[in-house]
């Protein structure tokens, strides 16, 4: 398989949801793209224009906002290997604005080629429908954190989630990554006051829960940030041989549900928090 910059991340990401062979993932070493580099906020989709391709994010984070929404309501976040616009495949109209969390490098891939792949291999076309349905799960979940949870809560959660879709991609090592984060781009994503996620920060560290300094965050105790969020990993549909790489994780779940025996970014460039 080929190991360069557009490949290694989505390999990485699609083999933490489906056991694929080395034959599966040599097919990812023709995929045809064209690379682009956006600052902070730059908008990658905009809402209603019809899609040709997908947008594979390499490095950097990507985000999609309610155009409708007045303080721009951050809806999602995806980090290096995501495909955020994956569904664009079926219906080519895009429905919101995907936009850039700071610097991002992202590599724009016909839906041909995600249409071949499928039919090249049986089991790469199951691992593409568990990362659309893995999206579904993260926007039904994220609802839920919205509708029940504080706003401590809401931003330990989501820090943890990052953390987790980080470490399946060979990033945050140590437990430490770029931040992607402005003020105004927390409280967009947990539905607050740029003046009340500052404030959630504040007691995030003051806790002894993490590091957000010099726009990186670095996790200090990882078991009190989870218990804090009430996370659970099983709605990322991540299988068995990578949540062995982390016992802290739930156990998995086979298809119908019952739990199955374990044996074992680019920065933001302005108003740090």
């Amino acid at each position: 398989m080929q190991t360069g910059f557009a490949f290694t991340r989505f390999a990485d990401r699609l083999t933490s949801v489906a056991e694929l062979s080395s034959d599966d993932l040599d097919l990812l070493a023709r995929m045809p793209s064209a690379i682009r580099h956006f600052s902070s906020h730059d908008e990658i989709r905009r809402r209603g224009e019809h899609a040709s391709e997908c947008c594979l994010v390499l490095q950097g984070y990507t985000c999609w906002k309610d155009a409708d929404h007045s303080a721009g309501q951050i809806t999602s976040v995806h980090v290096p290997g995501d495909i955020p616009d994956l569904y664009t495949t079926l219906s080519p109209r895009v429905d919101a604005r995907l936009c850039a969390l700071g610097p991002a490098v992202v590599a724009f891939v016909p839906h041909a080629f995600f249409r071949e792949l499928s039919a090249q291999s049986e089991r790469m076309a199951h691992a593409l429908s568990l990362l659309a349905l893995a999206d579904i799960a993260c926007l039904r979940n994220w609802l839920v954190i919205l509708g029940s949870c504080e706003s401590l809560t809401r931003a330990a959660h989501l820090i943890c989630e990052i953390t987790v879709r980080l470490r399946v991609v060979g990033l945050a090592r140590d437990d430490r990554f770029p931040s992607p984060f402005t003020q105004s781009d927390l409280a967009a994503i947990c539905g607050i006051s740029p003046v009340h996620a500052n404030r959630t920060i504040q007691d995030l560290r003051r806790k002894g829960l993490l590091h957000w300094q010099s726009r990186m965050i670095t996790i200090a105790d990882w078991p009190a940030l989870v218990r804090l969020a009430g996370f659970k990993s099983d709605y990322l549909r991540l299988r068995q041989p990578v949540l062995q790489q982390d016992p802290l994780l739930p156990e998995p779940r086979t298809p119908d549900g019952l739990e199955m025996s374990s044996s074992t970014l680019a920065p933001a460039t302005a108003a740090p928090l």
